[in-house]
């Protein structure tokens, strides 16, 4: 904790971005106070307040490099747990249009799996924060303004038996999900409207556990035919160790993969590559599929609000939202802990706007990527401006030179990982190697020819 400690500090919301929020105002404030409706404690499931808990998800290759930062050996003990972790480029195999890209040793590494299981980690690194405290089963209602408006200096919660009270605070952090009334909550006190940008994708994912009967990884980690404009349908097939993996079946614009078995395995057969289906068709499913919508992402530009309250920041989904299958959530949560951070070492409250002027900067890559990406869908509504036009032009013909050219896919994948700026594709000694590049045929052997990893165990169903 810091000599000049703040005082007391409230985050609304216990997921990722709250945790990590609160991970970093322990440094600087007496107390601080993780509010949820959820109980918290002990819990490794899903939990009600996470729709998305069941479904695949991953830290980037960037996220993972500041999730450790902030908790040392955090990868390490993830791997002691089971979680699978590998190298972004060398061991998850992409294929964008059915073209695999060439693999590339990169160094990042990127954690995927559960997110239960990585939410569970975090949680029980920030519950070791002896001025962390967890108030699990209340409600946000509002938060509480000073008599002129201009400070926020509390939150009114909502006990389990029904009764209001106030949790006084110096600093109040919203991380309470894409669904956070702040923006309402504003403007009923009169407050200028937040400004919000949305791209609708209508994304569904249908996701379901199986144990394998034999071993479709072969060293990797992931296997990611991504969807693209070509090609709607997508998946994501991710090792659980062992023997057990969770497949995500991804639709976009209304079309989902069917709930029952027999429609979720016709649905993995209709993907541009084989891997999926071929992995499956013979598993052992561990429980009956689920399928979560995303209708529409959303960032909200607070940045741009001439007007705000102090003493009230917003991070996380509440924030911004982005369409799950870039992955890139609870990677920009974590970048916006360290924005958070530095203006926390300033030895004061965070000014509101500055904050959110720097957090906004945090934001602008990533949605780049994905509000960008979701645009190159034609059915997707929303601006065009020439950058993205000209992204979505010359994006393919990245993947297309990457299928052959590993300085590529290093390139690319560090971009998609949050490591470098879209800008980085860029330079020109990277575009001469797109322009010139002819796509090239999948390389390598037959995935059945290859030996099978030994971490694999495969099972018999009774076991």
């Amino acid at each position: 904790m810091s000599e000049s400690p703040i005082g007391r500090a409230v985050v609304l919301g216990g997921s990722v971005a709250g945790l990590l929020a609160a991970r970093v105002l322990a440094e600087f404030c007496v107390d601080v106070l993780v509010v949820d409706r959820d109980e918290l404690t002990g819990v490794e499931g899903p939990r009600r307040g996470v729709p998305q808990g069941r479904h695949t998800h991953g830290v980037l290759a960037r996220g993972q490099q500041v999730i450790e930062e902030l908790f040392p050996g955090f990868t390490r003990d993830l791997a002691a747990a089971g979680v699978q972790a590998g190298d972004i480029g060398g061991q998850i195999r992409w294929y964008f249009n059915g073209r695999r890209l060439r693999p590339a040793k990169t160094g990042l590494i990127v954690v995927g799996g559960d997110r239960p299981v990585l939410e569970h980690h975090i949680r029980c690194r920030v519950a070791e924060l002896p001025n962390v405290t967890f108030l699990e089963g209340h409600e946000v209602v509002a938060p509480v303004t000073a008599p002129d408006l201009g400070r926020v200096v509390g939150a009114r919660v909502r006990e389990p038996d029904g009764a209001e009270r106030v949790l006084v605070a110096d600093l109040v952090v919203d991380a309470t999900g894409r669904g956070s009334r702040t923006p309402a909550w504003l403007a009923g006190l009169g407050w200028p409207a937040v400004p919000e940008e949305r791209v609708r994708i209508d994304l569904a994912y249908t996701t379901c556990r199986f144990r394998l009967r034999s071993d479709p990884f072969h060293g990797d980690v992931s296997i990611n035919p991504v969807a693209t404009p070509a090609h709607p349908r997508g998946a994501f097939l991710t090792s659980l160790g062992g023997d057990r993996c969770v497949v995500s079946l991804t639709g976009v614009l209304g079309d989902r993969a069917p709930r029952d078995l027999a429609g979720f395995l016709a649905y993995a057969r209709t993907l541009p590559v084989p891997d999926v289906f071929d992995a499956i068709r013979d598993a052992q499913p561990l429980e009956e599929p689920v399928t979560m919508r995303f209708p529409v992402s959303v960032r909200r530009r607070y940045e741009r609000v001439r007007r705000l309250p102090e003493g009230l920041l917003v991070m996380g989904d509440a924030a911004c939202s982005f369409n799950p299958v870039y992955g890139q959530g609870m990677t920009v949560a974590a970048l916006q802990a360290l924005t958070l951070r530095r203006h926390l070492r300033r030895g004061a409250v965070p000014v509101t706007r500055e904050f959110f002027a720097d957090a906004a900067a945090v934001v602008d890559a990533p949605w780049e990527i994905a509000a960008g990406g979701d645009l190159a869908f034609p059915a997707v509504r929303g601006r065009r401006t020439i950058k993205v036009r000209m992204g979505n032009a010359f994006l393919p013909r990245v993947h297309a030179a990457a299928t052959g050219d590993s300085a590529v896919t290093e390139a690319f994948i560090r971009v998609a990982g949050l490591v470098d700026p879209p800008r980085a594709l860029m330079r020109p000694g990277l575009m001469s190697r797109v322009l010139r590049a002819r796509p090239a045929r999948e390389r390598g052997a037959r995935q059945e020819d290859r030996a099978p990893s030994p971490a694999f165990r495969a099972s018999s169903p009774d076991q």
